[in-house]
């Protein structure tokens, strides 16, 4: 994210140099991620295809002593994706993705004090075929991470007008 983020900036000016920029998150990112797989077991080819092939299945044996490497690892995983919309194979793994947030939800929903839900403010606003309901899941998220967080985070509310309210 200190990567991404500036990587805005400069756009007006260079656009290259914001490609450039992207393009170094995005790997620092599937890096966090290949890190994040080998901490949850999935350090082999075998293991990396079952996740592939059968995602839910193979997460199952994640437990929720595991729940902080699934989260940040999803996490890497999607923004990854999100900052590589132009490789198809990247976009694949997108499935994967669903079922690492799905079971950090079943897991543990309120983890880390609302910041599973905030994440899942704007994942519900950015998948592909979000329909007019996705603003009132991430409202529904949104809501939650407030209450769980006491009010007390930003990024609930970051989360909302970025994916939300624009």
């Amino acid at each position: 994210v200190y990567v991404q983020l500036p990587a805005d900036e400069p756009e007006e000016r260079d656009v290259a140099a914001a490609y450039d920029q992207r393009a170094r998150a995005r790997r620092l990112y599937l890096r966090a991620r290949d890190y994040g797989l080998r901490g949850l077991g999935f350090d082999d080819d075998d293991a990396l295809a079952r996740l592939q092939r059968k995602p839910e299945s193979a997460l199952a044996d994640v437990g929720v002593e595991d729940l902080e490497t699934l989260y940040w690892t999803g996490i890497a995983w999607s923004a990854a994706i999100s900052l590589g919309k132009d490789q198809p194979a990247l976009i694949a793994d997108l499935p994967v993705v669903d079922a690492m947030v799905a079971r950090a939800t079943t897991l543990d929903p309120d983890f880390d004090d609302g910041g599973l839900q905030t994440f899942l403010i704007s994942y519900a606003m950015g998948r592909p075929g979000a329909g007019a309901q996705a603003a009132a899941v991430a409202y529904r998220h949104f809501q939650r991470a407030i209450a769980l967080s006491g009010g007390q985070r930003l990024a609930p509310y970051v989360a909302m007008a970025e994916s939300v309210a624009i």
